[in-house]
């Protein structure tokens, strides 16, 4: 009697997916215990003591290892780990300037890459400027990181850790009281920060919290182009600091310098900016006014700014124009800037004029992040000129790219 074996599949084996763990550090207090409570690891009655003890030494000690959480057993330990990472993101490049000034490329993952730069004797002791999304859809026409495309916002988690990342470089751990050298935040990296509002107003939460990181909300500074529907939003969510980048007076170079004007012009602007919650002379509003030779910096300029911010508690930061290639701006003359301070002066308007700070590792205002990329860059073609010449030499067509294809867009 013949006999068939039959080896067709009767079950199949289905592949479960594994969950990314969560970043803590991206969690707000009252995120972190509900995200506790539904993984299972803590009972929901000792949640909020658990998420106090947690954040203590994530936001406060600096801890990226959960064994070294001393007041937590071991075996539930054990099972944070299963769940939650506190993992930091990759520092791809370090720089100091001769000036103090350290700029930090981080890559929160493939191919997504941002720039912080920490300035120090600014502020109450030194500032971070973080970014809050990847490129920049603004296209203002002074700008180089306004030139790079958006890529995509930044999560919670990762606005968060280029605060851990400084902090960590710069060994400020566990947060101190006194003697900080990191005592002030600033949005005023890539992106706009407005329109990444729901993150940066958790990371903001997150930042200013006593038991953590614990940086005041009164020097935290958000900076926009004038975002207006999502003003009062930031105002009542994140009680931050305003910062608006201004830069002309009148509708018609701003619409050149910074088109988000066409949607949002100067008009609508100042009211929203009247509206702002808070806002007082214990709370100004911070204008940042580059300052482009021939362009926006004449004496008549200076009047029209004094008319247009008339009745605004304000403070007025002139910044000298950051050069950088193929820009069709230059900046103004220092005897120009100063003749336009001392204007906005008379009038009772404090008007800094900010000394440029990180210029020779391209970590000035407008300048982050486009050297790297650039560099990066110019290494893929050279790789791919070689991979190309390669070819041609060994009779090897496929694979490479062709050298048409090398001489057009990729060698621009």
């Amino acid at each position: 009697m013949a006999h068939t074996l039959d080896l067709s599949v009767k079950s199949s084996v289905v592949t479960q997916a594994v969950a990314p763990l969560v970043n803590i550090t991206g969690l707000t207090r009252a995120g972190l215990i509900e995200a506790l409570t539904e993984s299972g690891v803590v009972e929901p009655r000792k949640a909020k003591m658990r998420a106090t003890q947690i954040w203590r030494w994530v936001h406060h000690y600096g801890f990226t290892d959960f064994d070294l959480m001393t007041d937590i057993a071991k075996d539930q330990r054990a099972l944070l780990k299963e769940k939650f990472s506190l993992a930091r993101p990759e520092i791809v490049e370090r720089q100091i300037s001769q000036d103090g000034t350290r700029k930090y490329l981080i890559r929160m993952a493939p191919g997504i890459e941002v720039e912080s730069v920490y300035i120090p004797s600014v502020g109450r002791a030194g500032a971070l400027c973080v970014s809050s999304q990847v490129g920049c859809t603004l296209n203002c026409s002074f700008c180089h990181t306004g030139t790079q495309k958006l890529v995509r916002n930044l999560t919670t988690a990762e606005i968060v850790a280029q605060v851990q990342v400084a902090r960590d470089d710069l060994g400020e751990w566990p947060s101190p009281k006194e003697d900080r050298q990191l005592s002030n935040i600033v949005f005023m990296g890539m992106g706009e920060p407005l329109y990444n509002l729901d993150q940066v107003a958790d990371a903001i939460d997150i930042i200013s919290d006593g038991e953590g990181i614990a940086i005041s909300r009164r020097r935290i500074t958000v900076s926009t182009s004038g975002v207006v529907p999502e003003l009062e939003a930031l105002g009542n969510r994140t009680q931050a600091m305003l910062a608006i980048s201004l830069h002309a007076t009148n509708d018609e170079l701003r619409d050149v310098l910074v088109p988000l004007n066409k949607k949002y012009p100067i008009e609508q602007l100042m009211a929203g900016i009247r509206a702002y919650p808070g806002l007082s002379n214990a709370r100004r509003v911070t204008f940042e006014y580059v300052m482009l030779k021939g362009v926006n910096d004449t004496p008549a300029e200076a009047r029209a700014l004094i008319r247009l911010l008339k009745g605004i508690p304000a403070k007025i930061n002139l910044i000298p124009f950051n050069p950088w290639p193929g820009s069709d701006y230059l900046c103004s003359d220092w005897r120009t800037i100063e003749a336009f301070a001392a204007i906005l002066n008379k009038a009772g308007y404090a008007s800094p004029i900010r000394t440029p700070r990180g210029r020779d590792i391209l970590a000035a205002c407008g300048q982050l992040k486009s050297e790297s990329e650039k560099k990066r860059a110019s290494v893929v073609r050279r790789e791919q000129r070689d991979e190309a010449a390669s070819n041609r030499d060994t009779g090897a067509a496929e694979g490479g790219l062709p050298f048409a294809y090398l001489t057009g867009d990729m060698l621009d």
